[in-house]
């Protein structure tokens, strides 16, 4: 009975995951969804600066703080091995459900394109971008990722082995394809309100400080080994973005 319970709890994770990310997809590009990033009665620029800051800093310090070791360390003596990434993503699915109920319209508009092969190209960008992360987990191991790995095998009886270190296709060129889809995105779009400036920057900051933790832990981790695959891959562009190529 534990066995079914914890499978019918990872897939349930699992497909809230998906559902709210979709959600989070349409929310950016302000389409379809009940509620977007610029719908909405607008609200003063003070109250929602403050209050959309406040909860794109929860949701980093719910997606960092939970895939820190030392946190996973202290959390799986309350939490089973077989469902804690379930719960990982049920937590990081809260917090983004929170984002969307909450967030306040800001819809003042920073740049506009009207141009038709402009509008196309961002828009074109911005499903790239998203599909761009979509693949890239899928590259790695999408299931491990979002615990449905971890739920399977302990149905299976078979004790939980970390998936190794890979390089494959994108990683061989981008140490973090799923960060890069994600940041084009955010800022791939045909309007920029106020609103939407501050989601994709608060979200970029937050990116560009998890992998710098990341990045930490998968030294510990891999030691000399992820330290030469830093030199020879870019963090989060193309190998011709020298900015930001190898362990800058």
């Amino acid at each position: 009975m534990k066995k079914f319970l914890a499978l019918g709890y990872g897939i349930s994770c699992y497909l809230l995951f998906n559902g709210v990310i979709f959600y989070l997809i349409a929310f950016t590009g302000d389409f379809i969804v009940p509620k977007t990033v610029d719908s909405g009665v607008p609200v003063p620029l003070v109250q929602g600066l403050i209050v959309n800051f406040l909860l794109i800093a929860l949701f980093g310090l719910q997606h960092s703080l939970m895939a820190r070791p030392r946190f996973k360390q202290w959390w799986l003596k309350i939490i089973p091995i077989s469902i804690e990434r379930s719960t990982y993503v049920l937590f990081s699915s809260s917090a983004l459900i929170l984002l969307c109920w909450l967030w306040q319209p800001l819809p003042t508009l920073v740049w506009q394109m009207t141009h038709p092969a402009g509008y196309g190209v961002l828009q074109g960008l911005f499903w790239f971008g998203w599909l761009l992360s979509l693949l890239a987990t899928f590259l790695i191991s999408h299931f491990d990722l979002l615990g449905i790995r971890q739920v399977y095998l302990y149905w299976q009886g078979q004790p939980y082995s970390p998936v190794p270190f890979r390089e494959v296709l994108i990683y061989k060129q981008i140490r973090h394809p799923i960060m890069l889809g994600t940041l084009i995105g955010f800022w791939a779009t045909p309007t920029m309100s106020v609103g939407h400036l501050l989601l994709a920057l608060g979200f970029s900051g937050y990116i560009f400080i998890g992998i710098r933790l990341e990045e930490k832990d998968m030294l510990n981790i891999h030691g000399n080994f992820y330290e030469k695959y830093r030199q020879k891959t870019s963090m989060v562009m193309f190998p011709f973005w020298k900015v930001i190529k190898g362990g800058n």
